[in-house]
């Protein structure tokens, strides 16, 4: 693909520095193999050819269509625009540093020409050093192109793996709610009817959310209170809840379903072993970190707490725990924490830490509904 890229003088500039640079290398190069003549000549003679080469090379593919891989012209354009800056280089190079030299620097006397010996060195050391120049910012503007490609394949394999990880967890919750269902629909049937409501209400506001890698926590809470809403038919006064979110921290950024696994986990391992059930609190803050700040969104349940012991996995080692940790791990890397310590007062608290990003969301959201139930 081909494409005329806006100029840019910053990296016109930085380019030129190192221009500057490099003609200083060959001066002392050249000064090197000739010790019994001064060095100011070769300083002279290098720094305008090298400036005049740049100059053709480096501008003038700005008004040449070039490839977007390297920002340079293809084919036959390419090569006549580097074969014709060498040679402008040289022409206009040596003449205006042969008139420095002579009548401004004074280092030959007038009339002074150079031999056809110094004539073919200064063009083969020209074509070399042009050559050599124009190689070297074709490979870095290559190696910047291929940098940026990998960092958008980077996204866009973290994109899908979070799409992957939450396709994971839609079923999960899926099947839960469905054995639910079940038990009551031999039990209860018309609860198992008011179920069947809310879980149709739950699914429908899912599937029309957007499916992107992350919606504001606002969306969150909105689709954790329909899912508590749907728990709370079958548990019924058993399960009480509270949602807090503060109004300054509604459009934050989090990946969709990021909390669901986790009361999930709440009501499943701590208010359903027992008998009184219990209370679940979901709350969102924000706290200081050393590299800036950070969210923090508890569950806190008043339920049986973690076990010591058990054969089977625990709420720590859960397939929806697993999830919201490697889902953290994706978007946040070590900055992404999950951590579930037994509450002082009885019960499980589930705390997430990662950085608060503030970001409009252009996303529609639902009016706000109570917070609390029970």
């Amino acid at each position: 693909m081909m494409l005329r890229r806006p100029f840019n003088g910053i990296s016109k500039l930085r380019h030129f520095l190192q221009v500057l640079a490099f003609t200083l290398v060959v001066a002392t190069i050249q000064y090197a193999f000739m010790p019994d003549k001064p060095y100011g000549p070769p300083v002279v003679y290098s720094i305008l050819i090298g400036t005049f080469t740049w100059a053709v090379i480096d501008l003038g593919r700005e008004l040449i269509p070039s490839a977007a891989e390297t920002g340079w012209p293809q084919g036959w354009q390419g090569m006549a625009l580097v074969a014709g800056g060498i040679v402008v280089g040289y022409v206009a190079g040596t003449g205006l540093a042969n008139a420095l030299c002579v009548y401004y620097f004074h280092f030959y006397p007038p009339g002074t020409s150079t031999t056809g010996s110094d004539q073919r060195t200064s063009i083969l050391i020209t074509a070399i050093a042009g050559l050599v120049g124009s190689y070297y910012f074709y490979a870095i503007h290559k190696s910047a192109y291929l940098e940026d490609k990998m960092a958008e394949a980077r996204v866009h394999a973290s994109e899908a793996r979070l799409k992957l990880l939450e396709t994971q967890l839609e079923p999960h919750m899926l099947f839960n709610t469905l054995a639910n269902l079940r038990v009551l629909i031999g039990t209860d049937p018309v609860r198992a009817q008011e179920m069947l409501d809310r879980m149709i209400a739950y699914l429908r506001a899912t599937l029309s959310a957007s499916r992107s890698t992350q919606h504001p926590l606002s969306n969150e809470f909105d689709r954790l209170r329909d899912y508590l809403e749907l728990m709370a038919v079958r548990m019924g006064p058993r399960m009480a809840y509270t949602l807090d979110l503060p109004e300054a921290l509604r459009d934050v950024p989090v990946p969709p379903l990021l909390l669901q696994p986790l009361v999930e986990n709440a009501i499943r391992h701590g208010l359903e072993p027992q008998v009184e059930g219990g209370h679940i609190t979901v709350r969102a803050s924000a706290r200081p970190g050393a590299n800036g700040p950070l969210l923090v969104i508890e569950v806190n349940d008043t339920g049986a707490g973690l076990p010591g012991t058990l054969p089977t996995p625990g709420p720590g080692q859960s397939f929806g725990l697993t999830q919201v940790r490697e889902r953290l791990a994706t978007l946040h890397g070590a900055s992404g924490t999950l951590d579930l310590i037994a509450a002082s007062a009885g019960g499980t608290s589930a705390s997430v830490v990662f950085p608060l990003k503030s970001a409009p969301s252009h996303e529609p959201t639902r009016p706000p509904r109570p917070d609390c139930r029970g």
